[in-house]
């Protein structure tokens, strides 16, 4: 057995790419039994949010929240990081603060060396140890690919839950990360990515969404979500079904360094084409929207920024905290208009 097998040959996709397609997703929940008889559970999976929310008492609830995916880079402690990030990122999304986590683990037993393994399990207990939780236990198999992810477990307010329907006409919609980990995770497996464009992708995705947790209870914030595995549109649509609203959004938004030269020369993943046939007719293009841009804008975000949507009074309070908690680059990059008595369209590309 080699000491270095590369992990990503070990799978067929990597990061939040793996995800099912969002039209796949929906046929399969729509048969899903309505949580109702439980009266304690104030969100469920009705609503596409990012984490099912158990009410404890009159001041707690416990978020809950499971994630994990194959490798998107070949480091093992990187790829333990980014699966823990992206994790923990559900419980930060609904308001919440991280309390402990169990580790999901599934390894080619005999195609990967036990330091390997471990060196995974130690970056997501790194991650872990900068959100102040303890990895306090988990699960794990034999499995054809490598796959390492988190149950996450935090408390919230019962008063204070982020969810992705409270959007408020008028709402404008704040992205707190640049768009382009799929394309460069992508250029990754091409052999295309420099080291710059490596660090890049690596920084982005570990940079913890700790914003979330400030956001719960500030006046004026009325839906959160967060960015990942069905892209922009995708999740603002979800933002926009779940507030029965329109999500304007302009195409010009926040780009990562090198992406537009990369979607321009070819490396795009296979999931932004799947996103796309999956929810393109719900959305409308109001002016022509270059190929390359539709691709950003679809390109699945492996522990991507947080979509929030605020009152136009407060926007500049939450890009300002957005800064003062690293994400440099939060911009305003939409809103939410009008209610939409049909189906189509639900998000216009402006």
């Amino acid at each position: 057995m080699s000491e270095k097998v590369p992990l990503t040959s070990l799978a067929h996709g990597g990061g939040c790419g793996c995800k099912l397609a969002p039209k796949a997703l929906r046929e399969i929940m729509a048969r899903m039994p309505a949580a109702a008889a439980f009266p304690d559970l104030l969100v469920g999976n009705e609503t596409s949010d990012d984490a099912a929310v158990w009410r404890l008492n009159d001041t707690q609830a416990l978020v809950a929240t499971t994630d994990f995916f194959m490798p998107v880079v070949d480091d093992p402690f990187d790829f333990g990081r980014i699966a823990a990030t992206n994790a923990l990122s559900d419980v930060y999304a609904m308001g919440g603060t991280p309390i402990m986590a169990l580790a999901i683990v599934g390894m080619p037993i005999g195609k990967l060396e036990p330091d390997t393994i471990a060196r995974i399990l130690e970056g997501g207990a790194s991650v872990c140890a900068a959100a102040g939780i303890p990895i306090a236990g988990g699960h794990s198999i034999d499995s054809e690919e490598p796959i390492y992810g988190l149950v996450a477990l935090g408390l919230v307010h019962p008063d204070q839950i982020l969810t992705n329907k409270g959007g408020r006409e008028g709402d404008v919609l704040i992205l707190t990360k640049p768009l382009g980990v799929g394309v460069l995770s992508a250029a990754f497996k091409q052999g295309r990515l420099d080291a710059a464009g490596y660090e890049t992708l690596i920084a982005t995705t570990t940079q913890l969404n700790t914003l979330g947790r400030d956001l719960a209870g500030m006046a004026g914030v009325h839906a959160v979500t967060d960015v990942t595995g069905f892209g922009l549109i995708g999740h603002a649509l979800e933002m926009a079904v779940g507030s029965k609203l329109l999500a304007d959004i302009r195409a010009d938004v926040p780009i990562l360094p090198g992406v537009e030269h990369l979607l321009k020369t070819g490396a795009r993943t296979g999931a932004s084409t799947r996103n796309w046939e999956s929810y393109g007719d719900l959305v409308q293009e109001m002016a022509a929207v270059p190929h390359w841009k539709r691709d950003l804008l679809t390109d699945p975000q492996t522990s991507g920024g947080l979509l929030i949507a605020a009152a136009p009074s407060v926007a500049d309070a939450v890009l300002t905290a957005a800064r003062v908690r690293g994400f440099d680059r939060a911009a305003v990059i939409g809103r939410l208009s009008g209610r939409s008595m049909g189906i189509q369209p639900r998000v216009r590309l402006l």
